[in-house]
């Protein structure tokens, strides 16, 4: 299997996010996605090719043109007005204020943002700009008659809708891949998110379309991030409906909760007769990760790979969270390798 990756993801680098009250230093950092390649090498997965530039186009199938603008300038207007550290939202439009765009950055910064856990630093739109040409490579290998590759993306992007940041995340890129399969010709799509939280901007951009299915398995959203969404009712909308399917899960749960909700979802995806496979790839799932709280252990990735092989469907992973750094590298090359039947 082909894995595309980028160094570019070293220049996205937060000092701090917002959580449990306080600032603490961020979870989502460099030595994921490095871990992560290292095991890649360490197993002799396959070549590690660097990423073709497909440029803003396919970024803009999914993403905002007033975001992306936002999201290019906002670190150099933070410079402009001498800001120091990472820039971070403090307010947002919450259900009694108005749904408008201020003209101030801090205003627009909370505008496009729906957490304080997406920190913007000096890198952090080339690295996710990267990030998204790693998946579109990767995307790309899969439309040339590959069975499967990997994208070693990082930043993550499940959680970013197709205006809003948030959750680690900045674009989508799962999204964008799945809809660069539409644009070459695809008629359904399906996107498994195994990520231990709701891909709740996946979800949103594809809620009233039918040509992408999308089925997450995550934390309940009663008790775990992002809370406002991925709840079992939410089935989709108009030309959507019957087309979105979430399975939360209560905390604590082990392998055999977690893998019949995985039957469950691949059921789904049979069903719908898709043509190709989208993998948001999250092992948070783990049961040592600092910040999820499901009890999967490193060789239940195995049997994961080897059940979404059963699918028997051309498969893109695409890399999403996972914070247990010492263990990330092999539970996500578990899954792969588990897929490629090792």
């Amino acid at each position: 299997m082909l894995t595309y990756y980028s160094d570019d993801h070293h220049l996205h680098h937060g000092k701090c996010e917002l959580i449990d009250g306080q600032l603490m230093p961020c979870f989502e950092k460099p030595q994921r996605a490095d871990h992560i390649l290292q095991r890649v090498k360490d197993r002799q997965l396959g070549d590690v090719l660097a990423p073709r530039d497909f440029g803003l186009a396919p970024i803009e199938r999914i993403h905002s043109k007033a975001y992306l603008e936002f999201f290019k300038s906002a670190w150099a207007r933070w410079q402009e007005q001498g800001g120091k550290g990472d820039l971070l939202p403090f307010t947002w439009p919450a259900r009694t204020l108005r749904r408008m765009i201020p003209n101030d950055l801090h205003g627009q910064l909370g505008y496009y943002s729906f957490d304080g856990g997406a920190p913007i630093t000096a890198g952090t739109w080339q690295a996710a700009y990267s990030a998204a040409q790693v998946a579109l490579s990767a995307q790309q290998e899969i439309a040339n008659g590959a069975h499967s590759a990997f994208a070693l993306c990082r930043p993550p992007g499940h959680h970013a809708a197709g205006d809003v940041m948030g959750g680690y995340c900045y674009l989508n890129n799962a999204a964008i891949a799945a809809q660069a399969f539409l644009d070459q010709g695809r008629k359904k799509v399906a996107i498994l998110d195994v990520d231990y939280h709701h891909g709740n901007g996946t979800q949103d951009i594809f809620y009233q379309r039918s040509d992408v299915l999308f089925a997450s398995i995550h934390g309940d959203p009663t008790e775990e991030f992002p809370f406002f969404l991925g709840y079992a009712d939410e089935l989709g909308e108009g030309a959507g409906e019957g087309y979105n399917f979430n399975y939360p899960l209560p905390m604590g749960s082990t392998w055999d909760t977690w893998n019949a909700a995985l039957e469950r979802a691949c059921q789904r995806i049979v069903e719908y007769g898709a043509e190709v496979v989208v993998v948001s790839l999250g092992v948070d799932t783990y049961m040592e990760d600092p910040i999820s709280q499901f009890k999967l252990d490193s060789p239940d990735y195995l049997t994961m790979g080897r059940r979404i092989a059963a699918l028997c469907l051309p498969t893109l992973f695409i890399m999403e969270g996972g914070y247990a750094v010492e263990a990330i590298g092999v539970n996500a090359v578990n899954v792969l390798e588990g897929f490629e039947g090792a």
